[in-house]
């Protein structure tokens, strides 16, 4: 493959990093087209949609022309399309931080190791709980400071579930894990007295664009 493989892309755009360790950095945002995993709580269905034929250069080039401290490729699903890997090492090329956010369908082994991946992990509420690629976490744990992983949750179950789930996989304690509430489904507060109860050693987040804009803003 060349630059000149082309991507479906739903939007580019320069926004403030709303979730995961970089949360608060200025980011330029390159969301890929397409996914059906079928998430309930997903908040960017739109994605689904055909989205515009870009080849790798000119998505390069319109990143770069934001001039942002980060880069992330994010979706729908980004893994979904064979040609996100020549562009994820396309834009290291060019660019010292370069984030991946993944659903956590897909196993994550051909991404370029420069690359810093967001990896979901889906509680029961989701739907797709059954879906997590679980050999994703042995990638992980095979290369300290390439992953983190975020959990979205929605209720004291969802909680409890993912609390055993990355204790069982052995990722508490190894990896970065992010704990986050659905927005406007669970209290943050209840979220954050869980966590201190259990002295659980998770990173809390909220999505912090959805504060900032308004929760159903695209391209944000």
């Amino acid at each position: 493959m060349s630059t000149e493989t082309t991507l479906r892309i739903s939007e580019i755009f320069h926004s403030i990093q709303g979730e995961s360790s970089f949360a608060g950095w200025p980011c330029a945002f390159v969301r890929l087209a397409g996914c059906g995993h079928g998430c309930r709580h997903c908040d960017t269905a739109y994605a689904e949609e055909a989205g515009t034929a870009m080849t790798v250069e000119q998505i390069v080039q319109r990143v770069l022309a934001f001039d942002a401290p980060c880069v992330e490729v994010t979706g729908g699903e980004p893994l979904l399309q064979p040609g996100v890997y020549l562009l994820l090492s396309a834009l290291c090329d060019r660019h010292p931080v370069v984030l991946l956010e993944t659903g956590g369908f897909l196993p994550a082994d051909k991404v370029d190791p420069r690359v810093h991946a967001i990896i979901d992990i889906k509680p029961p509420s989701s739907g797709v709980s059954e879906k997590n690629c679980v050999t994703n976490y042995a990638i992980a744990l095979d290369a300290p400071g390439r992953f983190e992983f975020k959990i979205v949750v929605a209720s004291r179950e969802d909680y409890e579930w993912a609390r055993n789930f990355i204790t069982k996989q052995g990722l508490l304690g190894k990896c970065p894990i992010i704990f986050g509430p659905v927005f406007s489904k669970l209290e943050p507060r209840l979220l954050a007295e869980w966590i201190l109860r259990d002295r659980l050693p998770v990173r809390m987040q909220l999505q912090l664009h959805k504060y900032i804009w308004k929760p159903d803003a695209r391209g944000v």
